[in-house]
């Protein structure tokens, strides 16, 4: 029981530090941005960004949870996106959508200082997301859901 308690500690240690370097950070992106881009778009894009951080958190986790009880190492994100393929139709049967290893929110971050045009592989990313869910039930769940994310604008 004891070792379950510090595990526990630990998880809501680690969960505080994210949370207070997340809120950190976006009072610093918002620090520089004051000025140029108004507090209702910059909203849209934190919390665009965060709800794509969040889904693809999700994917990874579902998968890596079903996985890991065969290989404990798997880890979805290190996948080829063609072994990912595997899993797409069943995966959009549970979850709606399908996200692939190389548009997981934290291949897009690794990839990001390399990446002169991020605002077209986040574009292309959202695009996919949504098109994964056409003709399924959760389309219209899905459809629109970046929409007010415009990764063009010249104001950031």
């Amino acid at each position: 029981m004891e070792n379950t308690n510090k595990a526990s500690a630990k998880f809501n240690n680690h969960a505080s530090l994210e949370r207070n370097e997340l809120h950190n950070t976006i009072w610093k992106v918002a620090n520089e941005l004051r000025g140029s881009v108004d507090g209702w778009d910059f909203k849209q894009y934190v919390l665009g960004i965060l709800f794509y951080r969040y889904i693809s958190e999700n994917m990874a986790n579902h998968h890596n949870e079903y996985e890991r009880k065969l290989d404990p190492s798997f880890d979805y994100a290190s996948l080829s996106d063609e072994e990912a393929e595997i899993v797409r139709k069943s995966t959009i049967e549970e979850k709606g959508f399908f996200i692939p290893p190389s548009a997981l929110f934290c291949n897009a971050l690794k990839n990001a200082p390399n990446n002169e045009d991020l605002n077209v592989t986040l574009q292309n990313i959202f695009n996919e997301i949504e098109k994964s869910s056409l003709n399924t039930p959760s389309e219209e769940n899905i459809k629109g859901l970046f929409a007010d994310l415009d990764v063009n604008s010249n104001k950031l």
